[in-house]
């Protein structure tokens, strides 16, 4: 039996990386997906054992195909289309515990509610002093 053929964005949509097709094949396009370390069209064939190095926004995985699909289906069968590798996992894990930290930094230092009389008398004088 003949193994399915299914273009590169037409898999990334079904296994729910994107939300439309159209989106996965600008990403293709756009340098944001890599197939076992090198940049390709989105019609490239998906084949078994691929490697694929997907960016999305500030979060970049590396996952494995496992199964191919053509058919976008609920997300625990999409899930069983790719498998995450461990070193993807802990690099985002990282990633994130990392942007959780300068939140809370950057949270500490934003005052909290509408300045107060006394601030508003120091905003004014400063923008005044920029008006001059």
């Amino acid at each position: 039996m003949e193994a399915q053929k299914v273009r590169l964005d037409k898999w990334l949509w079904a296994a729910r990386f994107f939300k439309t097709r159209s989106m996965a094949a600008e990403a293709v396009g756009g340098g944001k997906v890599h197939s076992n370390g090198q940049r390709v069209k989105p019609a490239r064939i998906v084949q078994l054992g691929d490697e694929l190095r997907i960016k999305r926004g500030i979060i970049e995985m590396t996952v494995v195909v496992q199964a191919v699909s053509e058919h976008r289906r609920p997300a625990k069968e999409a899930a069983a289309l790719y498998m995450e590798t461990a070193e993807s996992i802990t690099a985002r894990e990282q990633q994130s515990e990392e942007r959780k930290l300068l939140r809370s930094v950057h949270d500490n230092a934003r005052p909290v509610g509408r300045p107060t009389k006394r601030d508003r008398r120091l905003i004014r004088t400063f923008t005044n002093k920029d008006a001059e």
